[in-house]
């Protein structure tokens, strides 16, 4: 074969080669850009509520209690039940007494009460729709070592599911139960 013929063969073959690839190659649909936005969406949401939840066991730990029943609802409630705390009032007086519980005791026995750590592990978000949202994830309560001689205790586990709900472009918690039956 002679030089020219091969140099057109052989472009011919790579023509041949470069349109196969292309065919191999996924192009986006019409659907593409609308889920990569939805996941931006998502993402951002994500994000949103893993702070939701850092403001959340902060408040508890440092028994801030504005800035723990700020990050409920107006309605919100913690647990379940008749012994559920409904309202922003009613979760500003669970860390209230809580607060008063633990000066008590540090006046009846003279010992400070130690620091407290709400640790929320291996958590996952399931969105029901745009503006809400189902949060599982496992807890414990930890309190710290109240001296040099003593150890870190932890005192509570277990799991819990979260109602989170978008209001006015803030999520917050509808409903946090850390005792589900399921």
């Amino acid at each position: 074969m002679n030089k020219r013929l091969r140099v057109l063969a052989f472009g011919t073959l790579l023509l041949a080669a470069t349109v196969g690839l292309d065919c191999m190659i996924p192009t986006p649909s019409a659907a593409a850009p609308a889920r990569d936005a939805e996941l931006i969406v998502q993402t951002r949401d994500r994000a949103e509520i893993d702070a939701l939840m850092w403001r959340y066991v902060r408040a508890l730990d440092s028994l801030d209690e504005n800035a723990y029943a700020d990050c409920y609802t107006a309605d919100g409630s913690f647990g379940t039940g008749p012994r559920a705390e409904k309202g922003r009032e009613a979760l500003k007086k669970m860390i209230v007494d809580l607060k008063k519980g633990n000066a008590e005791r540090a006046a009846k026995t003279g010992v400070k009460f130690p620091k407290m750590y709400h640790v929320i592990t291996n958590h996952d978000v399931e969105f029901i729709d745009r503006n809400h949202a189902r949060y599982y994830a496992y807890w414990m309560t930890v309190f710290a070592a109240a001296d040099a001689k003593s150890q870190p205790r932890v005192a509570a586990v277990g799991r819990s599911i979260d109602d989170l709900v978008r209001v006015g472009g803030r999520w917050l918690i509808h409903a946090r139960d850390v005792a589900p039956q399921d």
